[in-house]
């Protein structure tokens, strides 16, 4: 029997029980505040000194950088130590899965990352600890210290594209692998959303783990409504055995 490839995408549900809100749920962010959403549309951000002082006062207050990974971010590494082939592709922003375990080649971040900061003119990246030390210090809008530029977290925010070289990276794994696991995910976001489709149609098996319907679940060779927290541990530890016993 072939090797099997385990892809996973995860979704702002996966770092629920870590503390980080998910947006879209029936108590996400964006139910809670519509207006939120304008802290991470790039236009609003570039163009409004107001919606930036905002915008970094919501990472000050972010219970991002604090979370640890929960048990479905060690079930994933549990399985790719057991021996199976395994990449994640994340539309999540909060380091967790690379914090558990897994090595950065093995992730691959989507939206970017909310544990760096990047400048919008000379693209000078750093740490965010260090941006939000400036903030925490009296800085409402902290500047490029080269540049004098905007910064902003190093994020894919609305209005902005995605790093065509990692979508091109996730389309691949997802053409190949064979297994494609989607937890946590509306499936409502495109680009990342259409993964899903793409491995359903070129013949991986498709598991839908996510409390909520999706637009891809009639796609799924297998709906998981539990609780990700056991859900997911007990799926990845039956693939493990299943490819332990060939």
């Amino acid at each position: 029997m072939a090797r099997p490839l385990v892809a996973v995408l995860s979704g702002a549900g996966i770092s629920t029980d870590s503390g980080i809100p998910d947006y879209r749920g029936p108590n996400g962010l964006w139910r809670r505040d519509p207006g939120a959403e304008k802290l991470v549309t790039y236009e609003h951000y570039m163009a409004d000194p107001e919606i930036r002082r905002r915008s970094w006062r919501m990472r000050a207050d972010s219970p991002t950088l604090a979370a640890r990974p929960n048990d479905a971010h060690a079930a994933i590494v549990r399985l790719e130590r057991s021996g199976v082939a395994v990449r994640v592709i994340t539309q999540n922003v909060d380091g967790l899965h690379q914090m558990a375990g897994l090595t950065e080649r093995k992730v691959l971040e989507l939206h970017g990352t909310a544990r760096a900061v990047v400048c919008t003119r000379c693209h000078d990246r750093t740490p965010m600890a260090g941006a939000l030390e400036r903030v925490l210090a009296g800085e409402e809008d902290p500047a490029c210290a080269k540049c004098g530029g905007i910064l902003k977290a190093a994020t894919v925010m609305f209005g902005q594209r995605l790093d065509p070289g990692v979508l091109a990276d996730a389309m691949a794994i997802a053409k190949g692998c064979t297994v494609f696991i989607a937890v946590g995910t509306s499936l409502q976001v495109q680009p990342a959303a259409s993964l899903a489709g793409i491995a359903a149609e070129h013949g991986a098996r498709l598991v839908i783990v996510n409390a909520e319907p999706t637009p891809y679940d009639e796609l799924a060779d297998e709906l998981v409504r539990e609780p990700i927290g056991t859900a997911l541990p007990a799926l990845l530890d039956g693939i493990a055995r299943e490819a332990a016993a060939g």
